[in-house]
């Protein structure tokens, strides 16, 4: 069955296809023969973090990944009742708020964990920076074997163990490094948790290798590509078209007077700009989707609008819509433009910017 939600299409919006973003996690679960640890962080990477959670109930993940503990506290309110794990290492200061939303905390430093395990037995994860260098115990640190193992042998909540590579799109041999130290590490820890996870969208759409306990999709969950399959694509970002004009040879468009045309030409301005999630660099490098056609965007993108260049036979009315990323022009593709990556288009999209489902 399809369903839709009612949407204010007036403006401009985001189409997300809830149907798609499932069919991305069955293909990274079928790759990886892994259980789901889905990262809905962000408010699901933009676009909805409890209609995503939903959609992937069906799937029946192990749990979700968030980065707040008001992430999770939403998912609760909304009546999400699996495991959700908190992926920035845990502040002392943020027990109460995990406790009262069952929210598992990551544990990366020996004050975290000894705060926790001084103040609950509820499930915990460990986190081991095998490279990334941000977060979580030292691979090398002599206190894993120690003091860190002392506590960890006590502790009757620690239910898993996890890394995070940093370049597996890229490169093999440093993901096989931080593989080989992270094993190395469970080895030297007093047991293995029941929990055991490393793979990202990239190492879980790589095979088994990496699959351990769970695998942790993002992006790929949400249409952008990971180094392997390409994925369906989940989310379309539109506008409507809010003017047209001719201007002359010379005539300079948008703040700053940046962009002169060199001939006479048509103008459509799109209502979506900076403020919508459209991000003002590289504005001269870009190009969206009218009436059925690639069209350059012209000048700087403005907080709430965009102008494109139009050809002479290029039929384009008042109303009609554009497609900012997601149709003609992928979410990859825009993002290159850009000068980003997919990731900062899909969580940049404004509040705004109401977001349309089916599936």
């Amino acid at each position: 069955m399809t369903t839709t939600s009612p949407c204010d299409t007036a403006r401009a919006w985001v189409d997300v296809d809830l149907s798609a973003l499932t069919a991305n996690a069955k293909t990274v679960s079928a790759i990886s023969g892994g259980r789901l640890l889905p990262m809905i962080k962000a408010n699901g990477y933009g676009l909805g973090a409890v209609a995503v959670a939903r959609a992937l109930e069906a799937l029946a993940p192990w749990g979700y990944g968030v980065a707040t503990v008001e992430e999770g506290a939403e998912l609760r309110r909304a009546g999400i009742g699996r495991p959700i794990l908190l992926c920035t290492p845990l502040l002392p200061e943020w027990i109460d708020r995990c406790l009262e939303f069952d929210v598992r905390p990551s544990l990366g430093d020996l004050a975290a964990l000894e705060a926790w395990t001084a103040r609950t037995t509820q499930p915990f994860h460990v986190e081991i920076d095998t490279g990334m260098a941000r977060s979580g115990f030292r691979y090398d640190d002599p206190a894993l074997r120690n003091t860190v193992a002392q506590r960890l042998r006590a502790a009757q909540g620690w239910e898993g163990a996890f890394t995070h590579f940093h370049s597996p799109e890229v490169d093999w041999v440093a993901t096989e490094l931080q593989w080989a130290r992270f094993q190395e590490v469970l080895t030297a820890l007093p047991r293995r948790p029941a929990l055991v996870h490393a793979a990202n969208s990239a190492a879980a759409l790589s095979g088994t290798r990496y699959t351990a306990d769970l695998v942790r999709p993002g992006i790929f969950l949400y249409g952008g590509t990971a180094g392997g399959p390409a994925p369906a694509p989940v989310a379309a970002f539109r506008a409507r078209v809010v003017g047209l004009r001719r201007i002359g040879e010379g005539d300079t468009v948008s703040y700053g007077g940046t962009w002169r045309a060199d001939a006479a030409a048509r103008i459509a301005t799109i209502a979506a700009g900076y403020a919508d999630g459209l991000p003002r660099a590289n504005g001269r490098s870009r190009a969206v989707e009218v009436g059925g056609r690639i069209v350059p965007v012209v000048g700087r993108v403005a907080m709430d609008m965009i102008m494109v260049a139009l050809e002479e036979d290029h039929r384009v009315a008042l109303g009609d819509t554009a497609t900012i990323w997601g149709g003609a022009v992928s979410l990859d593709q825009q993002a290159e433009w850009v000068g980003t990556i997919s990731y900062e288009l899909l969580t940049t999209l404004a509040p705004r910017i109401p977001r349309c489902y089916r599936s």
